[in-house]
């Protein structure tokens, strides 16, 4: 709201350090702007104004009825102005239950108890975290009592908490359920997903083979039955529903000393051969691949071996030419202090700059192409999950645009079908033609 503007954000010098000004924003004096607005008023004014889970149809009857303060009714001066006529509105309750009494009153009598049934239950998203987050950012650390009623182990928490573990490793263990994003693909094939989920059986097998003391694993035991996963991913337009079987694992991961507790306990020669066998990759192969470009390399083995359709050839290359392009950005935008930056690196990457400022001749959109380069990312996506989960036996690689980026890999592969020596783009600099090479043979082999 216009009330409340953070000040011009410049990096200031201080005895502590850098620091950035910026004002003190509370609910206090959020309230206190509102006419005094109760605090237990604000889930209630959250709920009826929606968010990504909520949209009440209904309430656009009270808010087509209601005389909001300021003359802010509905349609009138735009969206902000209907949200601060709502706080003021709200500023006359004492206590939410006042307050939804009166929002009732403008519905009809027969939607009453089913909509304050639905606001009371949405409320409840809105009840504060016993998380002291205090803890968390001066010590790393934090106690929260709904992680521990989910008996999830403390590794797993402080890694989610420090983002070295992706929310979808949480929703597997504890909801049994995952929701694939839909990204710009092939709408009349299969999911780019489903070429990843061989990646994803083994996740969920880690995840689930788990000491969890609940009815559903003690019976998965009792029966021999693996556990199950419901995702939910795109059948062409729609959005389906799928139960996936989690993976079997290998002997040293089915014993009893290793439930998901003491996965970190595996030997870490243990845990990088199920990566790689499940990417279907030597690590002899990848040895001579620089340690950052070990994972993106065996997932495009990965890639090539399970993609439908196959992969083409000119895609393999626009994909390895992309990676070699943001090889060389990184040496030469922020070079090892180290090592002294080589002149041939810098005039390769001056003709790569030039050859990308070009207009490209033939810039139609190969929906194909888009899919597989999709699949690579979804194949990305889980085996970088899946090389977290198991402690990161793998480097992790650099996931900015230097990794991959869209409209790069695209132009390159248009290029190459049109004319081959684009595979040449970086013959001047001899370390990263001999990258590219050495990704390509790697590959291929």
């Amino acid at each position: 709201l216009s009330h409340f503007q953070w000040q011009s954000v410049r990096a200031a010098a201080g005895p502590q350090g850098c620091f950035v000004p910026a004002r003190c924003f509370s609910a206090e004096r959020f309230c206190r702007h509102f006419g005094h607005l109760s605090k237990g008023l604000l889930p209630l004014f959250a709920v009826m104004n929606g968010n990504d889970y909520i949209g009440l149809e209904a309430l656009e009857a009270f808010f087509s009825k209601v005389r909001l303060p300021r003359g802010c009714a509905a349609g009138k001066g735009g969206k902000h102005l209907r949200l601060q006529g709502l706080l003021n509105w709200l500023a006359q309750f004492a206590e939410p239950a006042e307050a939804l009494d009166n929002v009732l009153k403008y519905l009809k009598k027969h939607q009453r108890e089913e909509i304050r049934e639905l606001l009371c239950t949405s409320m409840e998203d809105y009840a504060p975290s016993d998380v002291n987050l205090e803890d968390f950012f001066q010590n790393g650390s934090y106690e929260c009592e709904a992680a521990r009623k989910a008996d999830v182990p403390e590794w797993v928490l402080d890694a989610l908490a420090k983002g070295k573990l992706a929310p979808f490793i949480i929703n597997a263990l504890i909801l049994r359920s995952t929701f694939l994003r839909v990204q710009v693909e092939n709408m009349q094939r299969p999911s780019a997903h489903s070429t990843a989920l061989p990646i994803r059986q083994v996740i969920y097998g880690l995840l689930l083979r788990v000491s969890h003391s609940t009815e559903d694993a003690s019976s998965s035991k009792q029966t021999n039955e693996l556990p199950v996963v419901c995702e939910f991913d795109r059948c062409q337009k729609t959005v389906k529903k799928t139960f996936v079987e989690a993976a079997s694992l290998p002997p040293d991961f089915c014993d009893d000393r290793f439930p998901l507790d003491k996965l970190m306990e595996v030997p870490m020669s243990c845990r990088q051969m199920l990566l790689l066998e499940t990417l279907g990759v030597k690590m002899s192969f990848l040895e001579p691949i620089p340690s950052h470009l070990q994972l993106p390399v065996a997932v495009t083995c990965y890639w090539i071996r399970c993609s439908e359709p196959k992969v083409k050839l000119n895609q393999l290359k626009a994909l390895l030419l992309m990676i070699v392009s943001g090889e060389l950005q990184r040496i030469t935008d922020d070079p090892d202090p180290t090592v002294l930056p080589a002149e041939d690196d810098s005039v390769a990457y001056n003709e790569f700059l030039k050859w990308k400022g070009k207009k490209l001749q033939n810039n139609d959109f190969d929906l194909d192409a888009a899919h597989s380069f999709c699949q690579w990312q979804c194949c990305l996506q889980m085996g970088l999950y899946l090389n977290q989960l198991l402690g990161t036996p793998l480097s992790e690689p650099d996931l900015s645009s230097r990794l991959y980026t869209g409209t790069l890999v695209h132009r390159l592969y248009q290029e190459l079908k049109s004319a081959p020596s684009v595979e040449n783009l970086f013959i001047l600099s001899p370390k990263m033609s001999q990258l590219y090479l050495v990704l390509l043979n790697t590959v291929e082999s």
